[in-house]
C-alpha cells in the first residue's frame, strides 16, 4: 500500500488547507451508508445520488486523503449493484426514484477503482472490486449499437432507449480504457473491450450523426476531448469553435449556451479538457476565475446566474467540490491519479482508428441496420 498523499495545491489559487475543506465539504454531506448524494436536503428538499457523480466524489475525497470516508463509497456502491450490472439512475435518501440503469454510469467505476489502484495500490482492493466492474462494463457494451455508439439507458423493463449520448459516450470511452487497463492490471485480459474502445472513441470523434443533439449543452462541446477521442488539433480547433459560445470572461463556462448561468463543475472539467490537451494557460486562468463560487467553508455553489446575479440553483453541490479537486490535482500533477485524463497504464488517451470501419460507413459499406440485436 502506498502512503497517504497530501491534499494538491495550486500556487495563487488554491492551499492544500484550501482543497482539504473542499473534501470534508464532501465528507459532511456523505450519508450514514456510504452514500455520496448530491448535496444535503436543502430548503427541506433531499439531493439524490447517482453512481457516476458518487464515483467522482470518491476519487476527490481519496485525492484530498479522505481514504476512509472514499473507502465507504466503493463499498456502498459495490453492496448496492444490481446482478445485471447497473445501479439505479437516482436515489433519494436511500430510496430508489428512477430505475433505468444509465450506460455512463456503470461505466465510470471503471475509472473509480483505476484511481483508487494508482493512488493506493492496495491490490486488495482491485480484486475486491474486479467483479463489480466487469459486470457494470458487460452491462454497458450490452448497450453498444454496431456502429459504436452506446445507448445512454436500459429501461426497467429491460428495453432500450432510442439514443446515445455525445457526453456520455466520451466518458465510457475514458471508462473502457481504464477497465482494460485494469483488467490487464489483475491478469484478466478483455481484449474485445479494447475493441469496443476503439470503436467507440472513433464514432465520438468522426461520427456526430449517432448522437442525439444536446449541442447547447457545454459538456457535448469539451466532453470529447476531456474523455480522450479528441485530441491534438482537433481539439484545439473545437474548444475555439465553442469558446466564445461557453466561456464567459471573468465568471467561467455556461452550463448551457443560451442561459446566463455558469458553473463551476462544468468550469473545472473544462479546465480538465484543457490541461489534457496541453492548453495550460487556458486551464489556469479559468480555475483561477471560478474561485468566485468558493464559499468560506470550502464548499462550492453549483452556479451563478449572472443577470440576475444570484447563486443557482442554490446548493453547494458535492460534485462541484469533488470536480474542483480533481482539476487542481491535475493542474498540480500532485498524486499518482493526477494524470488519469492524460493517460491510463502509461499509455496516453487519444484518437483511435475505428475496430471495425465497416460497421460505421467509414469503409464505404452500407449498414442497413446499425442497432444490435440484443437491443
Amino acid at each position: 500500500m502506498r502512503s497517504e498523499t497530501g491534499p494538491p495545491s495550486v500556487a495563487g489559487v488554491l492551499s492544500a488547507d484550501d482543497v482539504l475543506a473542499t473534501a470534508r465539504s464532501i465528507a459532511a454531506q456523505q450519508e450514514k451508508s456510504g452514500a455520496i448524494p448530491w448535496f444535503s436536503p436543502t430548503n427541506g428538499v433531499p439531493g439524490h445520488v447517482d453512481a457516476w457523480n458518487h464515483v467522482e466524489a470518491a476519487m476527490a475525497l481519496r485525492v484530498a486523503g479522505l481514504g476512509a470516508e472514499a473507502g465507504r463509497a466503493y463499498e456502498w456502491l459495490r453492496g448496492v449493484q444490481r446482478p445485471d450490472g447497473s445501479w439505479p439512475a437516482k436515489w433519494v435518501l436511500g430510496e430508489v426514484t428512477e430505475p433505468g440503469g444509465e450506460s455512463n454510469h456503470a461505466a465510470y467505476l471503471a475509472v473509480g477503482v483505476w484511481h483508487e489502484l494508482l493512488m493506493t495500490g492496495d491490490e486488495e482492493f482491485a480484486h475486491r472490486m474486479w467483479p463489480a466492474v466487469r459486470r457494470a462494463v458487460e452491462f454497458t457494451l450490452g448497450l453498444q449499437t454496431r456502429r459504436g455508439e452506446i445507448i445512454w439507458l436500459r429501461h426497467e423493463n429491460g428495453e432500450a432507449s432510442d439514443h446515445a449520448l455525445l457526453t456520455g459516450c466520451s466518458s465510457i470511452h475514458q471508462s473502457l480504457r481504464c477497465a482494460v487497463a485494469l483488467a490487464e492490471h489483475l491478469g484478466e485480459h478483455q481484449p474485445e473491450w479494447e475493441l469496443a474502445a476503439d470503436q467507440l472513441g472513433h464514432v465520438v470523434a468522426a461520427h456526430p450523426e449517432a448522437f442525439a443533439d444536446k449541442s447547447r449543452w457545454s459538456m457535448d462541446w469539451y466532453y470529447p476531448v476531456l474523455g480522450g477521442p479528441v485530441r491534438g488539433e482537433d481539439a484545439a480547433r473545437r474548444f475555439d469553435e465553442g469558446w466564445d459560445t461557453f466561456v464567459v470572461p471573468g465568471l467561467g463556462c455556461r452550463c448551457v449556451s443560451d442561459q446566463p448561468w455558469v458553473t463551476a463543475a462544468e468550469t473545472c472539467e473544462l479546465v480538465l479538457a484543457l490541461d489534457a490537451a496541453g492548453d495550460r494557460d487556458r486551464a489556469l486562468e479559468l480555475f483561477a476565475t471560478i474561485q468566485h463560487l468558493r464559499h468560506e467553508d470550502g464548499s462550492y455553489w453549483t452556479g451563478w446566474q449572472f443577470e440576475n446575479r444570484r447563486h443557482f440553483p442554490g446548493d453547494r453541490s458535492t460534485y462541484t467540490a469533488a470536480a474542483v479537486i480533481l482539476a487542481a490535482d491535475a493542474l498540480a500533477d500532485a498524486s499518482p491519479g493526477a494524470r488519469l485524463f492524460k493517460e491510463v497504464a502509461g499509455r496516453p488517451l487519444g484518437p483511435s482508428e475505428a475496430s471495425d470501419p465497416l460497421a460505421c460507413g467509414c469503409a464505404l459499406v452500407s449498414v442497413a441496420n446499425p442497432v444490435r440485436t440484443n437491443l
